[in-house]
């Protein structure tokens, strides 16, 4: 029986057991180091992200509150015109407009929501697909 120094300098047995347990400690371990990579991998990603999402979401509030004022002002001028010139009563001319806020803000909504959707972290994901083909050996 051949035996092999361990960690505490003893002697171990070449006994298929322990060679088994050793190779699953080294698939262990790399698959620690792998997964301890992607997550550093991942947090620089969200660093430069959250950077980008907060100065663009700022810009964004911005641009909103202008484009709110000029909607207001528009909406305002345009309800004024349907009654003062084409005659209509106040409350139709209200409810045409909510009914015309509510189908744009209903498109608005939906195309938001498709647009956001979608992969975050394309580097991570990158890594990850390597990782595995290289271990499932594609």
């Amino acid at each position: 029986m051949t035996s092999f120094p361990t960690d505490d300098g003893g002697p171990a047995t070449d006994s298929p057991r322990s060679r088994r347990l050793g190779a699953a400690a080294r698939v262990t371990a790399l698959a620690g180091s792998l997964l301890d990579l992607h997550v550093r991998i991942a947090l620089k990603e969200v660093d430069r992200e959250k950077r980008r999402l907060i100065i663009g979401l700022v810009l964004l509030a911005a641009g909103l509150a202008s484009l709110l004022t000029a909607l207001v002002s528009a909406e305002i001028a345009l309800l004024l015109w349907l009654v003062l010139v084409q005659g209509w009563t106040w409350v139709s001319a209200m409810l045409a407009f909510a009914a015309a806020n509510l189908v744009i803000s209903g498109v608005l909504l939906r195309l938001g929501g498709v647009y956001t959707k979608g992969p975050y972290l394309q580097e991570t994901m990158a890594g990850l697909m390597k990782t595995t083909r290289a271990l499932v050996g594609r």
